[in-house]
């Protein structure tokens, strides 16, 4: 029965008739009322996993997730399939969020999506005993471990939830997770038992192909000539991201770019010109690609090296989701492995210029001592950069050690457009027009353009309002702010920018605690995960497939056959089992002492020539031995 129902609904609001790869498990274990961990990789549907179950069972589900943007996504999606749902974040005024509580209350809600920064507040520890919650769903899971590659402090206090909640199942979904993390999560959350549910990480659709090039532009260019189809070429820097795309422009390839710093009117263009393939290649930062599901990209290129194999993994898997052939391409040179080497050198500014920025940020947002505990504030970064001349990198990593020490969060940089609440009833709104008619076509105008102004905040369009009331927005803006000193409505203006909440009052900065033990672990797990990027980038004797599943720790025994390093060993004309056995003698007897050409043909068993020196001048090749002074055959020291 209750897979019927499970089926009615994935129909009726997604309009499929059939689950993908164990979304049906998942969703079955959770209903059940199972603590459940759903490893899916990019594209794998996690969002049915936890939407489906939820409108099967009574109650609001509490999602928790530390993207804004994809939150408001989700939302706005939901919302337009009739399903109740809201959100509370940073950057939202205490009045919207209480309104987004008694929803969830009183309103018949089915989702409330929070930042975990939210579960820590006294207003959601009020609230949440009065709320009927049907399940915990913990998105991009990952960031609960110390291990994982995007540890977030504020996700520890989800267990938390389990004082109050002791019964309530808990699904956390990720799509990248090494062994450790996935002991680490189930712990953190404090799972009942262990139950984890796995899709392959395995893409055999997937090309994974890394190319040493000096001239990269000309590399892309003949990438994006020769491959037909969508791409996405992903970049450090949100200034390269147009330089690439008006490159590929100037070459006649559709192209366009994409980053954080674009207002959300034009980052939904962009988005929607390359979705409906209006627009061919989209270059962007990693900003881009979150909550995207389009089947028919056909290939990934990153043209620097990424910070971690768990976020290339899940930027590559951006490509052949519909499980056609497709490409992700690396192009890489010497160079780079310096720049990241000294990227992460740069991740960790001395202690005490953390609590310089700190003492900085306290002066910026004008906060008194041991006041600010849960206000949140915008954050212009680059007109605090200027007036306190600090460096782009230091002020990046310092917010990061300040957010895992607990002091404060940061969100993402997300559009907020600007929203009106009408906080009086109809009645008094009726007797205050009259007795201040010169507001009268405003507040009329307001109620013919946007509904629901009485039960929270709507967002409006400014410049359609003042344009159509014919006057300036700026007069636009000081009717609203009369009307806002007269309790009449509530006004929150537009803003593009960072939000910083501080999680404590704020102290004197030399009472800072950075504590050396914390510092030294995150350098130590950064530096782990650049050297096996770097490793990923300088392998030439390992399937890049293979190596990619070893590290998400899944043993495979067959190669991919389709990435460069499997090509190459393609061109050998060997059996796998032939070429294994070859180059481990070969390996074997090397580690010995060095021999000739002679000497190894001896001493190998089985000897075929033809086959042996095939093998012999590959791992020439690829740089696994050498000849040495004498001309003979040694290791080389990566060996």
């Amino acid at each position: 029965m209750l897979s019927n129902t499970i089926y009615e609904i994935l129909y009726k609001y997604w309009g499929f008739k059939k689950f993908r790869s164990l979304q049906e498990e998942i969703i079955l274990s959770v209903l059940n009322q199972n603590d459940t961990l759903a490893l899916l990789p990019t594209g794998g549907g996690k969002s049915i996993c936890f939407q489906v179950p939820a409108i099967a069972s009574e109650g609001v589900c509490i999602v928790v997730s530390p993207l804004i943007a994809l939150m408001k996504d989700q939302v706005e999606n939901l919302k337009k399939k009739g399903i109740k749902a809201v959100a509370a974040y940073s950057g939202m005024n205490r009045t919207e969020i209480e309104i987004a509580y008694d929803n969830c209350i009183f309103g018949n809600y089915k989702f409330l999506y929070l930042s975990p920064e939210r579960l820590e507040t006294e207003y959601f520890k009020q609230r949440l005993p009065l709320m009927r919650v049907s399940m915990i769903a913990v998105d991009e899971a990952h960031c609960i471990s110390q291990w994982g590659y995007d540890f977030r402090p504020s996700y520890l206090k989800i267990a938390q939830l389990r004082n109050i909640l002791p019964h309530t199942p808990i699904l956390a979904l990720t799509a990248t997770a090494t062994p450790k993390v996935v002991e680490d999560i189930q712990e953190k959350l404090l799972f009942k038992k262990k139950n984890v549910l796995q899709k392959s990480f395995s893409r055999p659709n997937i090309a994974y192909i890394v190319l040493k090039e000096e001239n990269k532009l000309a590399r892309l260019l003949k990438i994006c000539t020769n491959v037909q189809g969508s791409g996405i070429v992903y970049m450090r820097s949100r200034k390269r991201t147009q330089e690439i795309a008006e490159y590929l422009n100037k070459n006649n390839l559709s192209s366009d770019f994409y980053h954080a710093g674009l207002d959300h009117p034009t980052r939904n263009a962009k988005q929607e010109n390359w979705i409906n393939n209006k627009t061919r290649i989209i270059v962007a930062t990693n900003a881009f690609g979150m909550g995207i599901d389009k089947p028919d990209v056909r290939f990934v290129v990153h043209l620097e090296l990424p910070d971690s194999l768990e976020a290339y993994f899940q930027e590559a898997g951006r490509a052949g989701r519909d499980e056609n052939k497709s490409y992700a391409i690396l192009l890489y040179e010497k160079a780079d492995q310096l720049d990241l080497i000294e990227k992460v050198k740069n991740a960790f500014p001395p202690i005490d210029e953390i609590k310089t920025i700190y003492q900085a940020l306290g002066n910026f947002f004008q906060i008194a001592l041991h006041n600010g505990k849960e206000q949140s504030f915008f954050f212009d970064h680059i007109e605090f950069i200027k007036r306190y001349k600090i460096k782009p990198f230091s002020l990046k990593y310092a917010l990061r050690f300040l957010e895992k020490e607990t002091y404060l969060s940061i969100s993402d940089a997300v559009y907020h457009p600007s929203r009106i609440y009408l906080c009086i009833g109809k009645e008094e709104l009726y007797k205050f027009q009259v007795a201040h008619i010169k507001y009268e076509p405003i507040l009329k105008l307001l109620l013919r353009t946007y509904g629901g102004l009485f039960s929270g905040f709507v967002p409006i369009n400014e410049y359609d309002l003042a344009k159509r009331l014919k006057i300036q927005l700026s007069e636009l803006k000081t009717y609203f702010q009369f009307l806002q000193n007269q309790n009449v409505l509530k006004y929150e203006e537009q803003s593009n920018l960072p939000v910083i909440t501080y999680l404590q009052d704020r102290i004197d900065a030399k009472n800072i605690v950075i504590k050396k033990e914390n510092y030294h672990f995150l350098k130590q797990t950064v530096e782990d995960r650049m050297y096996s990027v770097i490793n990923y980038a300088e392998s030439s004797t390992l399937c890049r497939s293979l190596l990619l599943l070893e590290y998400f720790g899944e043993t495979q025994e067959k190669r991919c056959k389709i990435c460069d390093v499997c090509i190459e060993k393609n061109k050998l004309e060997l059996s796998e089992f032939e070429f294994e056995k070859y180059r481990n003698d070969i390996l074997s007897l090397l580690c010995i002492n060095p021999l000739s050409l002679q000497e190894l043909s001896i001493k190998i068993t089985d000897y075929k020539e033809t086959k042996v020196s095939k093998v012999i001048q590959w791992m020439l090749d690829s740089n696994e031995i050498k000849y040495n002074d004498s001309m003979k055959l040694c290791l080389t020291k990566e060996s």
